[in-house]
């Protein structure tokens, strides 16, 4: 596995277009506000199970939501 590949996120600007708080995204995902918080600073890398789920709560493919992006090695 490519330890310089991350799993980046669009989260925050979805939520945002559907006028959703966390707490609002939160309830419909069946998770807490902080892990939806967590998700979108990148502290937490989703589920399979649940980013899909966030994907469709907010009616995006799974692509327009979740990308990887290769860390840049500052060695």
């Amino acid at each position: 596995m490519n330890e310089n590949i991350q799993l980046k996120n669009r989260l925050k600007v979805a939520r945002a277009e559907k006028n959703l708080s966390q707490e609002q995204l939160a309830i419909l995902a069946g998770v807490t506000r902080q892990t939806i918080s967590s998700i979108e600073t990148g502290q937490y890398c989703p589920t399979a199970k649940l980013a899909l789920i966030l994907s469709k709560v907010l009616n995006k493919q799974f692509e327009d939501l979740f990308y990887f992006e290769e860390a840049i090695d500052n060695d």
